[in-house]
């Protein structure tokens, strides 16, 4: 999964949280007394009436949103938090032209769970702005923890583990598991922690789709320690925890799936820590059917 980076733009500024934009259904049919309906899922009614399926173009949640707030001769620039987790940004100018600025661009910020933060003062004028947004705080210290296996009674099945070349070779996915399981296989939450983001709508990718890579449905949990960890590639409808939701280690959060740049179904799961504007993954220790699991950096697992 690549981080989760901002665009750019002038006075507002949505923050993706995946930089694509998402697919998704409605659902069109007539009653009996010839009333048009729409809806969301396709229940008895609109079977019944032969509804027709309508595919829709959804744009995916935010991550940040960049007010700008006139104060006299000034302009105030804040970045609000959509998600239940602190968030780390910067605010870079988008052309060579000089803003006056206080701080001076770019500029830094770390903004708490579903607040505001006031990232900059601009001097008077139009200003083109971009904005990176990292989920996370780079406070974060990662404590020693056993996490426990994901995907609860499912077959212990390692398609990558850590170090993997083919997607786990970058910092944000060094030490990522790629568990095999069949698509609606339960996944649990590995640790506790507060739910900071979620992912739902995508449906399955289509294996020729350039923007596949971001297409993922996923639950990202926030742990104590600042650490987050990222359940990915669930199925269609497969989130089944809100934002803001604390769960249990145990607890049923999703249902695994093939959405994203996935070649055959699989969880994957990764505990990440941002490392200063940036997105990397840290060793854990997992419990698994049969004992400690242990990872390598090009093979599979243990016990």
């Amino acid at each position: 999964m690549r981080r989760l980076l901002a665009c750019a733009s002038l006075l507002l500024l949505l923050v993706p949280a995946i930089t694509c934009a998402q697919s998704g259904r409605i659902y069109r049919w007539s009653d009996l007394n010839g009333t048009t309906h729409y809806g969301d899922r396709a229940d008895a009614d609109a079977r019944q009436a032969q509804g027709v399926e309508i595919p829709i173009h959804i744009e995916p949640a935010a991550v940040a949103r960049l007010r700008i707030e006139p104060r006299g001769d000034n302009q105030l620039a804040w970045i609000d938090n959509a998600l239940a987790g602190p968030i780390e940004v910067m605010l870079h100018a988008a052309s060579p032209r000089p803003i006056a600025s206080d701080p001076p661009l770019p500029a830094r910020a770390t903004v708490p769970a579903r607040q505001a933060a006031l990232v900059a003062v601009l001097g008077a004028g139009p200003a083109g702005l971009r904005v990176e947004a990292v989920p996370g705080t780079p406070n974060a210290r990662p404590r020693n923890v056993e996490y426990a296996y994901p995907l609860g009674n499912a077959p212990l099945r390692v398609q990558q583990a850590w170090g993997g070349q083919w997607s786990h070779a970058d910092a944000e996915n060094r030490h990522a598991v790629d568990f095999a399981a069949d698509i609606g296989t339960p996944v649990l939450a590995a640790r506790d922690g507060v739910v900071m983001q979620t992912e739902g709508g995508f449906d399955d990718a289509d294996p020729d789709d350039p923007d596949a890579q971001s297409r993922a449905n996923f639950i990202r949990i926030l742990h104590d320690d600042g650490t987050m960890a990222l359940y990915a590639h669930l199925r269609p409808g497969g989130v089944h925890v809100r934002v803001g939701q604390h769960v249990r280690r145990g607890q049923a959060i999703g249902l695994s799936g093939n959405t994203g740049r996935s070649t055959a179904p699989h969880l994957h799961f990764v505990v990440q820590a941002n490392r200063g504007m940036r997105l990397e993954s840290v060793p854990f220790r997992m419990f698994g059917p049969q004992g400690i699991l242990r990872f390598g950096l090009s093979g599979g697992a243990g016990d």
